[in-house]
């Protein structure tokens, strides 16, 4: 047992970690692995996103596996561990530090992010290459990540289906704002229109993009290059925009939505992005 009230069995068979309040059981172990310096490094990890890092190396060095010869089982191998798809979702925005990913993960401890951000990389979704500054690295997708891209959005529009009202745990940020747009893009209502959209909540110091150019959108962060058409300012009220439920001109008139820019081309906005109906759960 160590002193962290836990106890470590390595051998042959796998490994196993009993707690208080679980258990982690492996059913691989490489020879690696045989080695008493893991009791140390579980006596060491304290805290619950400690623990989680050193479930998860366990869990990398043992290749815990579905065993299941099927391509969406190895897929879920490297993308199925919490945080993992959102890491991709910002990556797909634009490359960060590891401090600009743990911006958009405030609740999750520096170790857990780490350990998610290197299984990606280990899957060959993730690379690192020297930043800008000096001594600081940057992490951004491999070819092989980038062809998650289309498969985020689709992802996205089917999950926004599920999205009812909010919960108190839930947060908005930049990067998952950006992949909203990109969800509630409508390319055959933006077919033939070239208009850029800017979108600012002051209350969150947020600011992001929509840039359509003959029914392409091009959404990221920050000011539309070469400036907007129409700067939105939607307060609280962007949810109702992208449902359908506030009326833009209702929106204006009452305050709810400030516009810089023609006023005309919110309801353009309105038609150009709309998020997918909520999906209609039977009556129990």
């Amino acid at each position: 047992m160590t002193e962290a009230g836990r106890k470590l069995v390595v051998d042959r068979q796998g490994v196993t970690i009993v707690g208080d309040r679980f258990q982690f059981s492996t059913s691989a172990t490489p020879d690696a692995l045989l080695d008493p310096d893991l009791d140390k490094l579980v006596a060491d990890a304290t805290g619950a996103g400690e623990m989680e890092s050193v479930i998860t190396d366990l869990q990398s060095m043992t290749r815990l596996t579905y065993g299941q010869y099927c391509g969406l089982a190895r897929a879920l191998e490297i993308l199925g561990e919490r945080w993992s798809m959102l890491l991709v979702r910002d990556l797909l925005v634009e490359p960060k530090t590891f401090a600009g990913l743990r911006r958009g993960f405030a609740r999750v401890p520096a170790d857990t992010l780490l350990a998610r951000i290197t299984e990606l990389e280990h899957g060959g979704v993730v690379r690192r290459r020297p930043g800008s500054e000096p001594d600081t690295e940057v992490y951004q997708l491999t070819d092989f990540g980038l062809e998650l891209d289309d498969i985020a959005v689709r992802l996205g529009h089917w999950g926004a289906r599920l999205l009812g009202e909010w919960r108190p745990e839930d947060t908005v940020t930049s990067n998952s704002l950006v992949m909203t747009l990109r969800v509630a893009f409508r390319p055959e209502a933006a077919r033939g229109r070239t208009v850029g959209f800017q979108v600012e909540i002051a209350p969150l110091g947020i600011a992001f993009h929509g840039d359509v150019r003959d029914g392409v959108l091009s959404a990221g962060l920050g000011p539309v290059p070469g400036g907007a058409d129409l700067v939105i300012e939607p307060l609280t009220h962007l949810r109702g925009l992208l449902k359908g439920t506030l009326d833009p001109d209702d929106a204006v008139r009452d305050g709810m939505v400030r516009v810089h820019g023609d006023p005309a081309l919110l309801r353009t906005f309105t038609e150009i992005f709309r998020m997918p109906p909520a999906l209609a759960r039977p009556e129990n």
